[in-house]
């Protein structure tokens, strides 16, 4: 027998190894953990990633995903919208949401800035959020990024960026650890990562 996978398998360890956080060994068992199931659990799996590509929309006001647009945070009148949370990508807004603490709405970024992979303020949804800052009532800004170099640089930018009068600017303690990912955080140390947020 050869040591190669069939065209087919190694297809699909290719595009499965594309996905975030999957190494060529996780591709590989996912692979073969799908070719063992039976076809109506395939393409219940395809048909829910078609219907997530085709029918998913990015909120024109928070950038945020959603299925219709605007998102039903940023509609919602009994939000807090004066004070705006600007956070990376969409699963922060999850992890904040889990809380059941914070009442005001999201700004996300789609990313931090990152010089060593190419990505500038420019590639990010930066533009839209000093264009809310200048059309909506935002009293407060809490700078919810990534507690690691490009979530701090990311959140510095930010803040000399939209600082001005009137507005407090606040980055969330430290009560995540260095390094760590929002969306991985409990909502207890969410909670006081929000509580002992500090002006910026």
């Amino acid at each position: 027998m050869s040591g190669r996978f069939p065209e087919p398998v190694a297809r699909l360890i290719e595009e499965l190894g594309k996905l975030p956080g999957i190494g060529p060994k996780s591709a590989q068992r996912l692979a073969y953990h799908l070719l063992g199931q039976d076809p109506a659990s395939i393409r219940r799996l395809a048909d829910a990633l078609i219907a997530a590509q085709s029918h998913v929309v990015r909120c024109h006001i928070c950038q945020n995903v959603a299925d219709e647009d605007p998102c039903d945070i940023c509609s919602d009148p009994r939000r807090d919208h004066g004070t705006l949370i600007v956070v990376e990508d969409a699963r922060d807004v999850v992890a904040v949401e889990r809380t059941g603490e914070y009442r005001g709405v999201y700004h996300v970024l789609g990313g931090t800035i990152s010089p060593m992979e190419g990505i500038g303020p420019e590639e990010l949804h930066v533009r839209e959020l000093v264009q809310r800052l200048s059309s909506e009532p935002i009293r407060e800004v809490i700078l919810a990024t990534d507690p690691d170099v490009e979530g701090d640089a990311t959140a510095l930018y930010i803040a000399r960026l939209i600082r001005r009068e009137g507005l407090e600017v606040t980055r969330i303690a430290r009560g995540l650890p260095v390094g760590g990912d929002i969306d991985y955080a409990d909502e207890v140390t969410l909670v006081r990562a929000l509580e002992g947020r500090q002006a910026f």
